[in-house]
């Protein structure tokens, strides 16, 4: 017959209490860092961002500020940090070698100039934050100008209520006027630069454009976007390219966006080449206030109006001439801003086409 096991007699070592979750109370309140260093977001890069420290909290630095890599803090949630941005920092801002700061804090964007990956992607994803002004860079001749890449940067630059400049580069290869006439209804401000003796003449424009401003410049790639802020900015060593002979197309060289102290006062910010700038988040009504003589006219448009249909009150309204001598230009403009959001033909270009199809 088996013996009965003994029983195992328990002592309070046996004992095992679950720790808490917390060792302190939970609190929806954050804290102030009221002794955070104000600082402006000048590059990021993985999840890293290059943050310029000015004022009195660099007091003794280089004069143009102390360069601080920082992260994003936690308690930002999903908010990203964007070249531009104005923000508060805490920890080591000390700028040293293998150091590593917080951001806690983005302050209020002035302007943020947004695009999608597509006309397609709802996601809007921010360009550059507090900039007065974008700056499209645009070709006479090779490659080509792309008018409808153009268009689609002024539409965001409208909707971001950014004033705009466009810059055409290689001015001597092709006179400019002809690529201009393009944008004249628009009354949009123009710079030209192009090659003379070996060096870039021209800036001096373009200098008093971007003076004392925070200019983002956009383009696609081997226009010269590099090469003007390389004039710009002497020291700033951004990597330029030739266009490929085969396709007219530019290579891309730069591959980061940067953001660069101006010699006489302001920003320049250079960005990658674009190929497309999805405008999926524009509405119509957002493109036409950028256009006050026509606007008025929307109130007698039917609902739903696209602005680009037999029905458009706008018509009328220019046919009476309440937009003024340049209300037809400035219409078909506006039509083909229209068109370049949706990436398609604007109603004048279907008819000029069906037209020469006859």
């Amino acid at each position: 017959m088996a013996r009965p096991a003994r029983q195992r007699r328990y002592d309070e070592d046996d004992v095992r209490v679950r720790p808490s979750k917390g060792s302190r109370p939970r609190t929806k309140e954050r804290p102030a860092h009221a002794d955070a260093v104000p600082a402006l977001v000048v590059a990021v890069d993985r999840g890293r961002s290059t943050c310029l420290v000015t004022g009195p909290a660099a007091a003794g630095d280089d004069p143009g500020g102390r360069r601080v890599t920082a992260m994003r803090a936690r308690e930002l949630g999903r908010t990203g940090v964007v070249v531009g941005d104005r923000v508060a920092l805490v920890g080591d801002t000390s700028g040293r070698v293998d150091t590593l700061a917080r951001i806690v804090r983005i302050e209020e964007r002035r302007t943020v100039l947004r695009r999608t990956a597509d006309d397609t992607d709802p996601v809007e994803r921010v360009v550059v934050a507090n900039a007065d002004q974008l700056v499209v860079v645009a070709a006479v001749a090779d490659p080509e100008p792309r008018s409808r890449l153009v268009d689609r940067c002024l539409v965001a630059a409208y909707t971001a209520g950014m004033d705009a400049l466009l810059c055409l580069t290689k001015g001597d290869l092709r006179p400019a006027a002809e690529v201009l006439a393009t944008w004249a209804p628009l009354g949009l401000d123009a710079v030209v630069t192009r090659r003379e003796d070996g060096a870039l003449a021209g800036l001096d424009a373009v200098r008093e454009r971007l003076a004392g401003r925070t200019s983002v410049l956009v383009g696609h790639s081997g226009v010269g976007k590099s090469t003007l802020v390389n004039a710009l900015v002497p020291d700033a060593g951004r990597a330029t390219g030739a266009v490929n002979a085969v396709t007219g197309r530019g290579r891309h060289t730069s591959t980061s966006m940067a953001m660069l102290a101006l010699p006489g006062g302001g920003w320049v910010v250079d960005t990658p080449g674009v190929r497309s700038f999805g405008l999926a988040h524009v509405e119509p009504g957002a493109v036409l206030a950028a256009f006050p003589d026509l606007a008025p006219g929307e109130r007698e448009c039917p609902r739903g109006c696209t602005h680009d249909e037999p029905d458009c009150a706008l018509d009328a309204w220019v046919a009476a001439g309440r937009a003024g001598a340049a209300g037809p230009a400035r219409l078909a403009s506006f039509r083909r801003l229209l068109a370049a959001r949706r990436g398609e033909e604007d109603r004048g270009e279907r008819e000029e086409r069906a037209g020469r199809a006859r």
